[in-house]
């Protein structure tokens, strides 16, 4: 943990992840007493904020569950949806022959209407297996789709440079996978 004071920061305290690391951002004039109780508060708030942001497999099936309720009207019903550690160029990847669906740890902490999406796009693929123009109409009830796709194809290029064709469900012939 690291706490950084700023003689321009007035009032505000604010805390983010840097790596591995919480970095507390704290007024100057702050008493070191002031201090310690702002920074147990911001952990306590991003550690909550994290715990949100970054739900369980169990969670994650739940998740799963409301969203083809609500999009896809229940037709999708995956038997599991679960974490991935091994997927480091897929956002998600699905078997429609077993009903599994994973999603890749690299998700984990993205807003959650881009993780919805991720899960919505392998949850479309349980009903149609390729990314055609069928695919694309399962999607069309989630308001944010075009929009997380801009999401993560700028997440890759920042934090890649760039990213491997069809790694967003764009159109072409590797079926299961965003």
């Amino acid at each position: 943990m690291e706490v950084r004071r700023s003689a321009r920061r007035r009032r505000t305290v604010s805390a983010h992840r840097e790596g591995d690391r919480v970095v507390v951002l704290v007024p100057a004039r702050l008493s070191a007493a002031e201090e310690r109780r702002w920074v147990e508060r911001m952990v306590e708030r991003l550690a909550g904020s994290e715990a949100r942001r970054r739900p369980s497999d169990q969670e994650l099936l739940a998740r799963a569950t409301a969203l083809s309720s609500r999009y896809l009207g229940g037709r999708a019903v995956p038997r599991s949806v679960r974490w991935s550690t091994t997927q480091q160029h897929r956002w998600g990847s699905c078997t429609p022959s077993d009903g599994s669906v994973r999603i890749s740890e690299r998700a984990k902490g993205l807003p959650g209407w881009v993780l919805d999406y991720v899960v919505l796009h392998e949850l479309a693929h349980l009903l149609v297996a390729s990314h055609g123009p069928e695919f694309w109409a399962e999607l069309t009830a989630y308001p944010r789709t075009e929009r997380a796709r801009g999401f993560l194809e700028g997440y890759d290029t920042a934090t890649r440079g760039s990213h491997p064709d069809g790694e967003h469900g764009a159109e072409d012939d590797r079926p299961h996978e965003v």
